[in-house]
């Protein structure tokens, strides 16, 4: 699971950076009286009484043309908020609550996340009244707070407690500095009869699942640790997976939930097909929802040895792979027989490569430079007789690769030209078969004119 995040959001001045040092427990952000010290997000690792997260300290939030250097730090922030498990909203307790607040108070209650209010600059009772203030904000009850004199720790622990995702107990009980790391999870999923149970006691080199003709043998989620080339694995076996329709006794309902869970659990999900009926409805069904759970795809063609003899068989396949399944393009496509043994070694190079692309990170200078060329090359259209602007964009989380665009109107954006984004990053950065997240995030600054 990755470490959750904690963004530091307010307006200049209001203490934020000296808050980020505070918890980072070293002086990594810069602090000074002037307001709009910090210009770019900066991130620390938190060890903070049993919970252990990464902090993003923010430039202050203030309303500016997109086009400044001041509107380019709001769109950081926002981007911040964007990426966020829980934001820390903070306001000056001893200036009170300002007009400028609001629409900040806005902007995080829109994000959707949890938000802890925290009045800062109220050591030793001053700044009650601002404090009192803050209730008017609808952030919940401020946390009075001296990031200088560090007062107030107690109750942000508290409250950071009762928000933060809940670790992954296995991912605790893993060593990410022991040999071979942290384990890789993949979920093996398909629909019932495509040999998942074959071909994992293919890969375990024993019979430590029950196989047989008959479709549906796998009732449970099954987890298995193994090891390949010195790498960990973690792999699920799941039940069948078949259309709602046609599932009827209460324990099969309870399998093919089961079977979301580990889609859910897993970072690489390898969806068999059998090969000599490939590309059924359900087949396409099951791809999609392990694309809207933002997990890494490989697809396997199982029982390759029955069609093997069919010349320009597997080329065709891919074909039809990229036209039936454009939301995960160039997803790799692999033939193999788990009854026979053949292509596990090119499956496993496919799963570690995907989930190497699902975890990846792109500088925001360089999709910068790649937005400014796709926009000059093919630019967004008008709308009512006013050309859609996008002025910035950012990686905003990875695992699946997640970005933000910042400009005017782009809730207008036609899809089909999202879909041009959503392929050039593709093309751009490297990012073949994984789900890619769009945010589109519109200035509401009335003084932005485009």
């Amino acid at each position: 699971m990755d470490m959750p995040t904690v963004a530091i959001v307010g307006r200049p001045n209001v203490g934020k950076s000296t808050l980020f040092n505070r918890l980072v427990g070293k002086k990594l952000a810069l602090v000074d009286d002037r307001p709009g010290v910090t210009r770019d997000r900066r991130e620390g690792d938190v060890r903070f009484g049993g919970l252990h997260f990464r902090v993003i300290d923010t430039a202050g939030l203030e309303e500016s043309d997109a086009a400044t250097l001041m509107g380019r730090m709001r769109m950081q922030t926002e981007a911040a908020i964007l990426a966020a498990d829980v934001v820390l909203f903070v306001i000056d307790a001893r200036a009170g609550v300002l007009p400028a607040d609001q629409p900040f108070a806005e902007l995080v209650r829109r994000a959707g996340c949890p938000v802890i209010l925290i009045a800062n600059k109220a050591e030793g009772g001053t700044g009650l009244s601002g404090t009192y203030e803050a209730f008017t904000l609808g952030l919940g009850d401020p946390i009075p707070f001296s990031a200088e004199h560090g007062e107030g720790l107690g109750e942000l622990h508290e409250a950071l407690k009762g928000v933060l995702p809940k670790p992954d107990p296995e991912d605790d009980e893993e060593d990410e500095d022991a040999p071979g790391g942290r384990s890789l999870k993949v979920a093996i999923v398909g629909r019932p009869n495509a040999g998942k149970s074959t071909l994992i006691n293919r890969m375990l080199g024993e019979d430590r699942l029950l196989v047989g003709p008959e479709a549906g043998i796998t009732r449970d989620s099954i987890s298995l640790d193994w090891e390949w080339r010195g790498r960990k694995i973690k792999l699920h076996d799941t039940a069948g997976m078949r259309r709602r329709a046609r599932i009827d006794d209460k324990l099969e309902k309870l399998a093919v939930s089961d079977g979301l869970r580990a889609v859910r659990f897993a970072e690489v999900v390898v969806v068999l097909l059998d090969a000599t009926i490939p590309f059924e409805k359900q087949d396409l069904t099951i791809i999609d929802l392990v694309e809207s759970e933002g997990r890494a795809v490989v697809i396997g063609l199982n029982k390759w040895d029955l069609v093997a003899d069919q010349p320009g068989l597997l080329k065709q396949l891919r074909e039809d792979c990229t036209r039936l399944l454009p939301q995960v393009r160039g997803v790799a496509v692999v033939p193999l027989s788990g009854l026979a043994g053949e292509g596990l070694d090119k499956l496993m190079q496919a799963v570690v490569q995907a989930a190497e692309v699902w975890d990846k990170r792109i500088s925001t200078s360089r999709i910068n430079d790649w937005l400014s060329e796709a926009t000059s090359r093919n630019p967004p259209p008008a709308v009512s007789g006013r050309r859609i602007k996008i002025r910035y964009a950012t990686q905003v989380k990875s695992r699946p690769p997640h970005f933000a665009l910042f400009g005017n109107q782009l809730n207008a954006l036609p899809k089909s030209y999202t879909r041009y984004l959503v392929n050039g990053l593709r093309e751009a950065f490297e990012l073949p078969g994984t789900p890619i997240r769009l945010s589109l995030r519109t200035s509401q600054n009335p003084f932005d004119k485009g």
